[in-house]
Formats: C-alpha cells, sequence, structure tokens
C-alpha cells in the first residue's frame, strides 16, 4: 500500500477531529530477576487542556500525571530501535493517547541511548522481549492505573530492533545464526555466542495477551525462513521504508510479509530511509544527529508522520 494517496486524507482527518489531551507520566519499574530495572514513560486520555512539557530536547504536549480518563482502556506498548529511547515515537504515543488508548514506552537497558557498551551488544535480542512482558505485568498488576486497562485489549508498536521485539513477541523464532556477519571484528559475550552458534539454545519468550502489532522496519533478517514465522498468527500492520538502513533490508522485510500464515496490512514508504519512523526531531537533537532526523531530498517526515499516527489509531481501533 502506497503512502501519498492517504496523505491528504489523513491531514483533513487529524485536522477535522476534536483533539483530548495526553497525559503523561514517568516511573520505574524495579528490577527483578529477569531484568534491571525499566525506565518507562506513560501517556493515557486526559481531561485537563493541554499544555507543554519539557523533556530532554522535547516540548511534549500533556499534562504532567493526569489521572486516566475513563475505564477498560486498551494498553499499547511502544518498543524503540537500537540506541533509542522512551521518546523515539512521542508523537505516535500522543496520536494513540489522543484516541482513547492507555500507552507505554520503555527504554531498553540493554540497547537504549544510555546504554554506552551497546555498539557490540546483542544481548538485547534476547531481553527486548521480557522487558515488554515485565511492562504488561506491571500494567495489569501493580500499576496504580491496572484498573483503568482491558487486559484483553493490549497492542504493540515497535521499531527496528523493536519491530524484531514484537515479531518473537508474537510467535516467530529467529535464527540468530543469521547474525554472524554483524559480528565480523566485533568482540563481547555476545558475539562470542553467536560465532559459536550458541544463541538457539536461548528460551525466547512469546506473548500472547498481546492481540495485535504494528512492526515499523524490523530487523528482520534472522526471520527469512518460512519456518521462523509460521506460528504468528496475530493481526499485524507492517511499515517498511523504501531504502532502509543501519542493517535493516527491504528485501529482508518483504519475505517476512509473504511467509507470514496471514497477511499483514503492508505500507510500503516511498522514498524514505529506515529512521523517518523516529519522531521528528528539534533543532537541538537535528544538528547533534543529522544523521538520525535528516530525510532524503523531497521527502516531509512532518506529513508522513501524520499519515503514520492516522493509520496505527485505525489500526488498533479496528483490532483491540
Amino acid at each position: 500500500m502506497r503512502i501519498g494517496r492517504f496523505v491528504l486524507a489523513a491531514v483533513l482527518i487529524l485536522t477535522a477531529g476534536q483533539a483530548n489531551s495526553a497525559g503523561l507520566k514517568s516511573f520505574e519499574i524495579s528490577a527483578d530477576a529477569r531484568g534491571p530495572m525499566l525506565k518507562a514513560v506513560m501517556w493515557s486520555p486526559c481531561a485537563k487542556p493541554d499544555g507543554e512539557i519539557k523533556a530532554g530536547p522535547f516540548i511534549l504536549p500533556g499534562v504532567r500525571d493526569c489521572p486516566v480518563e475513563g475505564e477498560n482502556r486498551p494498553l499499547i506498548v511502544i518498543s524503540h530501535g537500537f540506541g533509542g529511547t522512551n521518546l523515539s515515537h512521542h508523537d505516535t504515543a500522543e496520536a494513540l493517547a489522543d484516541a482513547g488508548f492507555v500507552v507505554v514506552a520503555i527504554n531498553h537497558p540493554d540497547d537504549t541511548a544510555a546504554n554506552k557498551e551497546r555498539q557490540h551488544n546483542l544481548k538485547a535480542l534476547i531481553s527486548r522481549p521480557v522487558d515488554v512482558k515485565r511492562v504488561i505485568d506491571f500494567m495489569l498488576g501493580s500499576s496504580p492505573d491496572a484498573a483503568r486497562i482491558d487486559p484483553q485489549s493490549i497492542g504493540f508498536f515497535g521499531f527496528s530492533r523493536g519491530g524484531y521485539t514484537g515479531l518473537v513477541l508474537a510467535g516467530a523464532n529467529p535464527d540468530f545464526g543469521s547474525l554472524s556477519s554483524l559480528c565480523q571484528d566485533q568482540t563481547g559475550a555476545a558475539c562470542d555466542r553467536v560465532n559459536r552458534n550458541a544463541f538457539p539454545n536461548v528460551v525466547l519468550h512469546h506473548d500472547q495477551r498481546i492481540k495485535a502489532f504494528v512492526i515499523a522496519d524490523p530487523l528482520s533478517s534472522v526471520f527469512s525462513a518460512p519456518s521462523s514465522v509460521q506460528n504468528v498468527t496475530a493481526p499485524i500492520q507492517m511499515w517498511g521504508s523504501q531504502y532502509g538502513g543501519d542493517g535493516v533490508s527491504p528485501e529482508n522485510l518483504l519475505t517476512v510479509a509473504r511467509n507470514l500464515p496471514d497477511k499483514p496490512e503492508f505500507h510500503t514508504v516511498p522514498n524514505s530511509g529506515h529512521f523517518a519512523f523516529l519522531t521528528v526531531c528539534p533543532a537541538e537533537l537535528a544538528k547533534s544527529l543529522p544523521e538520525l532526523c535528516n530525510d532524503r531530498p523531497g521527502f516531509d517526515r512532518t506529513a508522513f508522520h501524520q499519515v503514520l499516527n492516522s493509520q496505527v489509531v485505525t489500526f488498533f481501533k479496528a483490532h483491540l
């Protein structure tokens, strides 16, 4: 499905509708036997007028610590890409909260921007699904907002390695042997495991509580065999950049889409590179990280994200 024809419709939808405000809350999920402490941000429907919240280089629309409005709210968990943060997709989270969803994004400790060892760290491919499972356990259990959430209506949004994370949670079983090319001239425990073909003995965590997935430009080379995704049956909306990048191949993604037992709702984004799925960068960030913030000539990330967010909201409303 091509993006261009959706731009006008999406803009009209977003400008014509009466937007609600998003509550914004930061919290931590304590370390336990399954992993270290997780830093999280939650967006939720809020009855108060929007304000502005400064968060690092971002100015976020919302109301800090606003009580969750309503009952039986669907929950969406957002998983960032390699070296990302829980704010990497804040505009998508805001759109979902405005539409009535509770949204939680976390920093994956093993490859978040704060992890200085992440350059040689493939351990996150194992820990990421566990991180998401811990978030869902918390949100349905000890979270003060647990009573506001419908445990039968849980969705997932993931970009890059976050997209890989979603496929694993949905039931996919990766072939880590295909990562050997990434470990050439690299050292560390994770690459040692790849080179010794030790990853296949690792038990990965799937999570049937998640009923629908949005997968954006995922690390997909580890799912090239049809058998790797044969158990994935949940509804999937899949997004692919035209040119890929950062180890993500459009051809590999098309292979995964063809091999899924139930064909996904597939969107190709013309003239886009891999990082087009990241939120639009403020000037401060664009200056320090141009490789993440600058797009190809003629590509409008702001307009694309209006389309992306509208389509994501529509998909989750249809399946949760």
